[in-house]
């Protein structure tokens, strides 16, 4: 099984976040709007995260060892923990400028060229996003998926504080600004959460999608006849690899090669359709009775309402 090296991605992260820091940062000592501080100090989650995410992908490109005989693909479950749990320091620090600004308004200054350079780092959060998500699909990597859902959380963030700063500057009301900037970071929690909870569901060993659970299914229906039958098939999912095991029941009277040949070409049927796939199949004779009934806990491939494996 191959391990892409997705490093590329998180340099990319990290050059966005820095180049969008020294933006933002910019927006906020021309103007002093806490708003355009809280989406500055968001850039600065970004780039730890980037850093973090780098570190995570590195672990887990490494292959298989003594040790970790499946591989290292789960360090990426520990990267978008990590993540979520700075963007919840980042939120909390957040809403304390914004109350404390709230108590003590102050007027902005140069708004228009202050919201300039903020839409100009929000557009290169935008690509970065849209690069790291297609390549998080692609690669099947949580870390990347998390690093892009972030980033696109901050471009979000940042129109909201846009249109917080211009309905100051139109309105004057300068407590508008840190009312906006509250509203950031809950959002940003909000964001938080669902990575901390993602990851920790990752660590669980969950099944595959329904999609390629449906796939694999697919292609032993596909195998099955009067003397081929299959049952006991669970999956999991490991970071961007994903597991699969099944029985095949093959009669008794079959040589091994007969069944090996079959199994042979079923696996590559399945990594057909779903290639990031490792598989393993045991053989039985379907002829013994207790080749049925070990599997309490199974993915259905006849369907829920129909027995997988008739009893003989």
């Amino acid at each position: 099984m191959t391990h892409p090296n997705l490093t590329k991605f998180a340099w990319l992260s990290i050059a966005a976040a820095l180049l969008t820091i020294g933006l933002k940062a910019g927006a906020w000592l021309l103007t002093g709007s806490v708003g355009l501080l809280s989406d500055a100090a968001e850039s600065v989650v970004n780039l730890v995260a980037a850093v973090v995410a780098l570190l995570m992908l590195r672990i887990a490109a490494r292959p298989p060892d003594d040790n970790h005989n499946f591989g290292h693909t789960k360090a990426e479950f520990f990267s978008a923990a990590v993540e979520g749990g700075m963007i919840f320091v980042a939120a909390v620090a957040i809403m304390i400028s914004a109350v404390d600004r709230f108590l003590h308004p102050q007027p902005l200054e140069n708004v228009g060229i202050g919201l300039l350079i903020s839409v100009v780092a929000s557009a290169i959060n935008g690509a970065v996003a849209f690069v790291l998500l297609r390549a998080a699909k692609e690669h099947r990597s949580l870390t990347l998926k998390a690093d892009g859902k972030h980033l696109m959380t901050d471009v979000w963030t940042s129109a909201g504080v846009l249109v917080g700063v211009l309905m100051v500057k139109l309105t004057g009301w300068d407590r508008l600004d840190s009312i906006v900037a509250f509203a950031v970071g809950v959002n940003i929690v909000v964001a938080g959460f669902r990575l901390v909870s993602e990851s920790t569901h990752g660590l669980m060993d969950p099944t595959l999608s329904a999609e390629e659970n449906s796939a694999i299914v697919a292609v032993l229906l596909r195998h099955t006849t009067d003397e081929v039958m299959f049952h006991g098939l669970r999956t999991r999912s490991a970071g961007r690899h994903g597991f699969a095991t099944f029985d095949a029941l093959v009669p008794g009277s079959w040589s091994v090669r007969k069944a090996h040949d079959l199994i042979e070409i079923i696996e590559a049927d399945i990594r057909a359709e779903v290639p990031f796939v490792e598989l393993r199949v045991h053989i039985e004779p379907r002829e013994d009775p207790r080749a049925y009934g070990d599997h309490p806990v199974e993915i259905p491939i006849a369907g829920p309402e129909v027995a997988v494996t008739p009893t003989p």
